[in-house]
């Protein structure tokens, strides 16, 4: 891939906002903060609910290093292809867990890391998205490994494992994966109750997993208490078709040169293969002796069902509350797929009637073309290359099956991979999600003016055309997304999937910091129950305008108390607001008073100390958002406060205040019910570990059973395949 595209890693979301945040998080971890909240942000300071994994310690090793290094691209590539390994790692244990071969479980573990969404989403853009996938997955094999040991004692295949990979796994803070988790657990544990007949086992691992969702509780409790004032509070249940993939598009699932047709962010027909899962997965379906699945059903059950329920959720609904998108949980149907698929291909395998079966193939490879064609009758020829490539490997799989053993046959279906997962990358060099920042970080902050305080800037991206989005032209004056935090430049504008309401819309703000025209005026207006401006509400040192945005801004006469002033080698791109008196957010975050003398004795990133005295009462007005999660004291007894404009925290001083400290501090909401959850839950694993026992009356016969053997159905006798060979 890196051969196809180096950037193939850096891209969209993870240039735009998990670098970048990596390298704030872990600025902040070196000088002894933990970030939960950064006021002076305003889009995304918020960290309680954004996705940066702040309880998952192998995300916070992550952060750590990041503002070690200076090339980011180069970075962030080998964090993710170190979590790549891990995924592949995962779906091994699990194809090991349902007694799969090991040369077929590499198989499956080799293809899932180039399947088609998770190639070219979760790796390339959605950090958080794969990692948790890879910890989700290493779960998924810790389950059925609890379920079903192999007759031992040892406390590998306990409940602690299943315990610590959960955690990871919601701990990410992101919630696709805890969901993901969530129903892997159901599969499993109802797969469990169908293989044994009975519930005991089943209830022991969905005790463990609800031990790890208590500990993980305080990952997703900040955001669900908050929600009411983000844009996600009003989120529903709905049936839209924006990327809602119908089943037919499984028939794709073995032809790279697939495309398909759903309504997505390039109209119907997606210039990706999103779809594509491996090119061996559907063909070989021919040589599977389906009399020996059918015999084994229950055992499998819980993987079966595990694919099952990622095929329904891929046709929708559209929308289930936070949880958008249908398509994001494609790879969960590849991996369950490909687990199934490999775990059949280990046991019930049958390449003696190669004539027979490889006309069905034959047919099966027809079917692939057919569908993909309908698709994109466009890509014709590409389609007709890559038929013929399918059909040639899969003859020479089953060859080398009969004549060479499994492994051979194994070992030509994994390196036919890597070839095909260039030519897809390849045919994108350019991702069509790139926003084009910088690799390097020296780059950005050679390129960008040094400003000193806080930085609104006030502009669009899709004012950047293509031929600017280069770090010596655009990227050189703009910042979009996490951009600024690269290089510790404190902008207003940020990358946020969560987004305060109320200050989005004061400010037209969007998810990427982009922001509308009507926005310098709502900047510059009067705010009515303090009369004092929304810049002067959130003490912004400097206002940035994109020219693009507002050609001939220097034309109209400045604010009052402030003055248009020069940004030598940045005119092309932007003008400059500056305050007459110079920066005033390092005054303390005291935005504005009435009837209150206030002296600012201490403050940190979340607690703000004052001396306050008010005859006859007043307020304070802060330039912090009014997040829940705000406990306000004065002289130690609780006071409350409420929000200016939706958005700013205010604070009401009672008469006769004399010389009374006041604090302000901020935890994220429900901190307390999470420690208490977070205990509960280790005292449970404590439990389990200790009632953990093996072997036990209810573990499953395991002894070879007659269709464990390769039966030729034509001769109906037992005989042995030089598939059995090795591995």
């Amino acid at each position: 891939m890196l051969l196809a595209n180096p950037r193939h890693f850096y891209t969209d979301d993870t240039e735009a906002q998990y670098g970048p945040m990596w390298v704030m998080l872990g600025r902040h971890l070196h000088a002894g903060r933990f970030p939960a909240l950064v006021p002076w942000e305003w889009m995304s300071g918020n960290y309680s609910m954004e996705e940066a994994g702040l309880y998952n310690p192998p995300q916070l090793l992550v952060d750590w290093f990041a503002p070690m290094v200076d090339d980011l691209a180069l970075y962030v590539t080998v964090v993710k292809l170190l979590f790549s390994i891990v995924a592949a790692l995962g779906v091994y244990r699990v194809c090991l867990a349902y007694k799969a071969r090991p040369c077929w479980a590499a198989v499956a573990a080799i293809a899932f890391p180039l399947s088609g969404w998770f190639l070219f989403f979760d790796e390339a853009s959605w950090a958080t998205s794969l990692t948790g996938t890879a910890w989700m997955l290493h779960a998924w094999a810790s389950a059925v490994r609890y379920l079903r040991g192999d007759g031992t004692r040892r406390w590998a295949h306990g409940p602690i494992p299943v315990f610590v990979y959960l955690y990871l796994a919601i701990s990410v803070q992101y919630v696709f994966p805890a969901v993901e988790s969530a129903l892997m657990i159901g599969a499993v544990a109802v797969g469990e109750v169908i293989y044994r007949r009975t519930w005991r086992p089943s209830l022991r691992l969905l005790a463990v997993a609800a031990c790890a969702g208590l500990v993980g509780l305080e990952t997703y409790l900040p955001g669900i208490l908050s929600s009411p004032v983000t844009w996600r509070g009003n989120e529903r249940v709905l049936n839209e078709d924006f990327l809602t993939v119908g089943w037919s598009e499984s028939l794709n699932a073995s032809l790279p040169s697939t495309v398909p047709a759903f309504t997505g962010w390039w109209g119907y027909v997606q210039p990706l293969p999103m779809v594509y899962i491996a090119w061996f997965l559907i063909p070989l379906l021919a040589f599977v002796d389906w009399a020996g699945v059918r015999a084994r059903w229950r055992e499998h059950a819980g993987m079966v069902l595990f694919a099952l329920v990622f095929l329904f959720w891929t046709a929708g609904p559209g929308r289930i509350g936070p949880l958008r998108w249908p398509a994001r949980v494609l790879p969960m149907l590849a991996v369950g797929l490909l687990v199934a698929v490999c775990v059949w291909l280990s046991r019930n395998a049958v390449f003696g009637d190669w004539r027979r079966r490889g006309a069905a193939a034959g047919l099966l490879i027809g079917l692939l073309f057919v569908r993909s064609f309908c698709a994109a009758p466009h890509l014709v020829v590409r389609h007709l290359i890559a038929t013929a490539a399918v059909a040639a490997l899969t003859a020479m799989l089953v060859w080398l099956a009969r004549t060479r053993g499994l492994t051979a046959a194994c070992a030509l279906a994994i390196v036919a991979m890597f070839p095909i997962a260039y030519d897809q990358v390849r045919m994108q060099s350019s991702t069509p999600m790139s926003y084009h920042f910088p690799e390097k970080r020296s780059t950005m902050r050679a390129a960008l003016p040094r400003f000193d305080g806080v930085t609104l800037q006030l502009a669009d991206r899709a004012l950047v055309p293509p031929e600017e989005q280069r770090g010596d032209r655009a990227w050189g004056s703009l910042v979009f997304g996490n951009y600024a935090k690269n290089i510790d430049a404190h902008y207003v504008n940020a990358y946020t999937p969560i987004g305060y309401a109320a200050f989005s819309k004061l400010l037209c703000m969007g998810w990427d910091g982009s922001t509308c025209p009507a926005a310098f005026a709502a900047a510059f207006s009067v705010e009515s129950a303090t009369g004092r401006s929304i810049v002067d509400l959130m003490k912004v040192d400097r206002v940035v305008l994109q020219r693009a945005q507002y050609p001939d801004a220097p034309t109209h006469p400045a604010p009052a108390g402030w003055h248009w002033t020069d940004c030598p080698g940045h005119e092309r791109y932007i003008w400059v607001l500056e305050r007459d008196g110079g920066p005033i957010s390092g005054q303390g975050l005291v935005a504005d008073t009435r009837d209150v003398t206030a002296t600012p004795i201490g403050r940190d990133s979340v607690t703000s100390r004052l001396r306050v005295t008010s005859a006859a009462g007043g307020r304070i007005v802060f330039a912090r958002l009014a997040w829940p999660g705000y406990r306000v004291s004065l002289d130690g007894r609780d006071l409350g406060f409420h929000a200016i404009a939706n958005t700013f925290l205010a604070v009401d001083i009672p008469p006769g205040t004399r010389n009374g400290e006041l604090v302000v501090s901020w935890r994220p909401p429900g901190w307390k019910i999470g420690i208490a959850a977070a205990l509960a839950g280790l005292a449970g694993l404590c439990l389990l570990q200790w009632l953990y026992r093996r072997p036990g009356d209810d573990e499953p016969d395991e002894r070879p059973r007659p269709h464990d053997v390769y039966v030729e159905p034509a001769l109906r006798q037992p005989i042995r395949q030089p598939a059995e060979i090795g591995c």
